[in-house]
């Protein structure tokens, strides 16, 4: 069998669409931010000096903190060094509805997409002359189903980027802890970005599967508008020929 152009692409954009929303989904990277901590002598000496840093004990430095946070993870490390922590969200961050609901939409868009990939393949049937071209419709407008929920997750995160987890707006995102922390998106957004645009594109593609292909007349089913096996087909008073549809 000649597997259609469309059926091809889905099988392979939404897979991959998965795989790069479910990276972002497990990877603190949805958001970073810089501050600089001024810290005294014997607080480096015990914590940064013996990573080679080169800090001057009995002096005020100042360091540079990398913070990062995800939809399941925040981490802490400091630049130029191996210190970092990761922790389960918690607090104010955890408990932001607007970061509750990323997490349920990619949740929900995790599943979906599995599902459909699981029909699509269902559906192709490349080891067969005939796939099931409804099953692998079915398979597709679940992966864009999938994709506009990744979509929407995102885009309520990229909105509120600044904002999630402060409790006091007026206040920015300014934290006696980690003064004048600036916020922006980091990798993990960009990786969820291109994933769900190829599961848009790759469910789109398969959603083509429910037009059949129309074929001359089959001769052993003159009934029919589209031959089943759209293989062979004999017009009256021409020689046999094959076509491929």
């Amino acid at each position: 069998m000649h597997t259609p152009a469309s059926m091809v692409m889905g099988i392979v954009f939404a897979p991959l669409g998965l795989v790069l929303v479910f990276t972002a989904a497990i990877t603190p990277q949805w958001r970073e931010g810089r501050a600089r901590l001024g810290m005294t002598g014997p607080l480096l000496r015990s914590g940064v000096k013996g990573q080679g840093t080169g800090v001057k004990s009995g002096s005020m430095e100042a360091l540079l903190l990398l913070r990062s946070d995800g939809l399941w993870e925040s981490c802490l490390q400091v630049d130029h060094s191996e210190l970092k922590q990761c922790w389960p969200v918690s607090g104010p961050y955890q408990r932001d509805p607007r970061v509750r609901l990323a997490q349920g939409l990619i949740l929900t868009s995790l599943f979906l997409c599995g599902t459909g990939i699981v029909l699509a393949c269902i559906g192709v049937r490349c080891w067969t002359d005939i796939p099931l071209r409804g099953v692998a419709a079915t398979g597709g407008l679940l992966v864009v189903m999938a994709g506009l929920l990744s979509l929407t997750a995102l885009g309520v995160y990229t909105h509120n980027l600044g904002r999630l987890g402060i409790v006091d707006p007026s206040r920015g995102i300014n934290n006696p802890r980690f003064p004048h922390l600036s916020l922006h998106p980091a990798g993990s957004l960009y990786f969820g970005w291109l994933g769900s645009c190829l599961q848009v594109l790759g469910g789109s593609a398969l959603l083509f599967s429910f037009k059949r292909p129309k074929c001359a007349t089959c001769p052993s089913c003159p009934e029919l508008p589209a031959c089943p096996s759209c293989e062979i087909t004999n017009k009256p008073e021409t020689d046999v020929y094959e076509v491929s549809c």
